[in-house]
């Protein structure tokens, strides 16, 4: 082979082998790839489509050492917020939850309500206008008003009724129309007119979620009276209903 003619050979086979060189570091890749113009961002293309962030397991308010008072079986909770440890001003929501390991949800409230005049204390006593902190069943219920359906054991009784005024000198009538126990000090599985104290009279009893009148309680809770009968009427004695309650730093503990 003519020297001239290899020469030419060589210089054609080094141009063929720099063209694929070249086609590598742009980008280039197998026959009917598609490229991305030059200048054009392509990470958007192939992003993943974000995940919706999953609902939070826990009731919004509650720490760790309040949500442990919260047992799986449990499937409802009623949780009461004070605005303060010596506040009687409070508002409440109820939640429920569908199973042990299922998200809680708020189905009623939030609503606003009353505790007692002073506020609120981890250790209750008789007559120091203070509600109980803490975590509580909900499983009886009464009133001077005949039974508006709820799940719970009623008792209508004319016992219920009541008189007098409050701390701001408002009418108590009608407060008892609808109640329901709070598990602080009593027998569960009776009406919430029963006077037996396990813990002694000395430390307090007959705290009840009642009709509110428009001022502080004694010990109690209270709402609207609309929203009593809402209670009654949600709540359902086999999701072991709770009272989770205290001022909100209290809560978050």
């Amino acid at each position: 082979m003519p020297v001239r003619q290899g020469a030419a050979r060589l210089l054609l086979h080094a141009l063929c082998a720099a063209l694929v060189l070249t086609g590598c570091a742009d980008g280039g890749g197998p026959s009917g790839a598609v490229r991305t113009p030059p200048g054009t961002d392509d990470s958007a293309r192939h992003a993943a489509s974000p995940l919706p962030a999953p609902p939070p397991r826990g009731i919004p308010g509650l720490g760790p050492a309040t949500g442990a008072g919260l047992g799986d079986a449990n499937r409802q909770a009623l949780v009461v917020t004070g605005e303060g440890p010596d506040s009687s001003g409070s508002s409440a929501v109820l939640y429920e939850r569908d199973g042990a390991d299922a998200p809680w949800r708020p189905v009623l409230g939030p609503w606003p309500a009353h505790n007692a005049l002073r506020g609120w204390t981890r250790e209750h006593v008789a007559d120091d206008l203070r509600s109980p902190i803490g975590v509580f069943g909900l499983g009886d219920a009464g009133g001077r008003l005949p039974d508006p359906g709820t799940l719970l054991p009623y008792d209508e009784s004319p016992d219920f009724a009541t008189s007098g005024t409050g701390f701001l000198g408002e009418p108590l009538e009608g407060s008892f129309d609808y109640v329901v126990a709070i598990d602080y000090n009593r027998v569960t599985g009776t009406t919430p007119l029963d006077k037996e104290r396990p813990l002694g009279a000395e430390r307090g009893g007959g705290v009840w979620i009642h009709v509110d009148h428009e001022g502080p309680t004694r010990a109690c809770v209270s709402f609207a009276e609309e929203h009593m009968r809402e209670l009654l009427l949600a709540l359902d004695p086999d999701k072991l209903p709770l009272v989770v309650m205290g001022p909100a730093a209290e809560l978050r503990r």
